[in-house]
């Protein structure tokens, strides 16, 4: 029976959730902060299923792992893995369903929580602070800007709508004929979008392109009064300037829910910024998503074992 090891189980649900039983499985809830650590908890193991992108599998980590035949990720797309260097080696990699309504849900959490002060709020109440001590701002009548259209965009753009709200979006390829059947205006430019928006979504895949697109510049360019909220990837955003400008109060706040070093390290700044509402992560880990993931981990495994891999990533 193959060895088969489940990282990043923070919640430690993973082997509750689906029948582990052809494989030898074992969860592992803490995240190992080195390769070095990484290396010696798996060097046994045949098979890896992998949180999303919590735990990079680059070439150099792949070669250190010679007993390793199947790697799965949750979701069918994962820019920490090396799939070249994968396929070298021989090791197959596999991939599960996804849904993408648990991030659009969290990121009207957060839209919704910075808007109206939930947390100062909500803070107050527990220890008999203020009654009232914030005004919150409307949503209705307000600019949502939308970086991206996508599956995730295009829903996010759905509900603003039913807000009342102004949904302008921008992206690299996005087209008249896309934002005109959701009802969106399409904005010339994101400089554009940020200069006009009061609430600015990042939606966007990260790529070379997407790559520190928000900078120093492009923060300069919103409203003192508008807010950033990015559930994507973090590495879209200048993480130093955008700490900046939230201390110099050159936007109102941002709602975050990645980072460029998962977990955040304590006493990060962004931990702690009285304008900033923070998740760890949150955005995918909902029951049924989880569900899904690792019943379809499940499948991945004992369609592997029965020599015909499903969901192939390459």
């Amino acid at each position: 029976m193959l060895r088969c090891a489940v990282l990043d189980d923070y919640q430690g649900v993973a082997l509750g959730l689906a029948d582990w039983s052809r494989v030898r499985a074992t969860s592992f809830r803490d995240h190992f902060g080195s390769q070095d650590e990484l290396v010696a908890a798996l060097h046994d193991y045949e098979i890896v299923v992998a949180m999303r992108e919590r735990t990079p599998f680059p070439a150099g980590l792949l070669a250190r792992l010679p007993n390793l035949r199947l790697l799965i990720t949750t979701g069918m797309r994962n820019a920490a893995i090396d799939l070249d260097a994968a396929r070298e080696r021989g090791v197959t990699v596999c991939g599960t369903g996804s849904s993408s309504t648990p991030p659009v849900e969290l990121t009207w959490a957060l839209i919704l929580g910075l808007t109206r002060h939930l947390l100062p709020e909500a803070t107050a109440m527990r220890a008999d602070g203020p009654w009232q001590s914030t005004l919150g701002t409307d949503l209705h009548g307000r600019t949502l800007g939308l970086l991206g259209l996508g599956k995730l965009g295009s829903r996010m753009a759905e509900i603003g709508r039913a807000f009342g709200m102004d949904v302008v979006a921008w992206s690299q390829n996005l087209t008249q004929e896309r934002t005109d059947a959701l009802g969106v205006r399409l904005a010339p430019g994101m400089d554009v979008l940020l200069s006009e928006a009061d609430i600015v979504s990042i939606h966007l895949v990260l790529s070379d392109r997407t790559r520190g697109l928000i900078g120093e510049r492009e923060l300069s360019l919103m409203r003192p009064g508008a807010y950033l909220v990015n559930t994507s990837r973090a590495a879209i955003v200048d993480q130093e300037a955008l700490v900046a400008a939230l201390k110099a109060g050159r936007i109102a706040g941002a709602g975050l829910d990645v980072f460029e070093t998962e977990p955040l390290p304590a006493g990060h700044e962004l931990r702690t910024l009285p304008n900033v509402l923070a998740m760890p992560h949150l955005g995918y880990v909902t029951e049924l998503n989880y569900r899904t993931y690792f019943r379809e981990a499940v499948e991945d495994i004992d369609a592997f074992l029965d020599g015909a891999p499903i969901r192939r990533l390459q």
